[in-house]
């Protein structure tokens, strides 16, 4: 088991440039769980993560709020964003075809709805705010790979 990263992000686009890091060493299996506060920078994260992988700066990536998942093709595999922030467990997880993506990539913001089916291998990102536009990530798991992220 590996050490919590923590990296001090003070603009947006460092946001984008951690988001992109990632988006080259994911592969297919992986759980990215993106963790914070309202506001704190996960729908970001996930929009920057997405184009990266995608290699498509322009990508359409509207926030899954309503239709709790949105699925995209990338270079590595389809990857499903999940946004649980309306969810009140993991009971509607079933519906949503959790099972299934995991076999995918998943990227959940909100990970906390998913009870008992959190993955132990996940990434987690606790996204924190500071001043400004200025934010601090904590980076945990993947053992094999968080040493490449900076």
């Amino acid at each position: 088991m590996s050490s919590p990263r923590t990296i001090t992000l003070p603009t947006l686009p460092a946001t984008e440039r951690l988001a992109g890091v990632i988006a080259t060493l994911v592969r297919p299996g992986d759980a990215i769980l993106l963790e914070g506060p309202l506001g704190a920078g996960k729908s970001a994260f996930a929009r920057a993560f997405l184009r990266a992988a995608a290699a498509d700066p322009g990508l359409e990536v509207p926030s899954p709020t309503f239709t709790l998942v949105q699925t995209y093709e990338t270079r590595v595999g389809a990857v499903h964003h999940f946004d649980l922030w309306r969810l009140d467990g993991p009971g509607a997880l079933d519906e949503l075809g959790w099972d299934e993506a995991r076999d995918d990539i998943v990227l959940v913001e909100w990970p906390d709805r998913l009870g008992d089916l959190r993955p132990e291998d996940a990434l987690t990102i606790v996204l924190a705010l500071e001043d400004g536009d200025a934010r601090v990530a904590t980076v945990s798991g993947w053992a094999d790979r968080i040493g490449r992220i900076a």
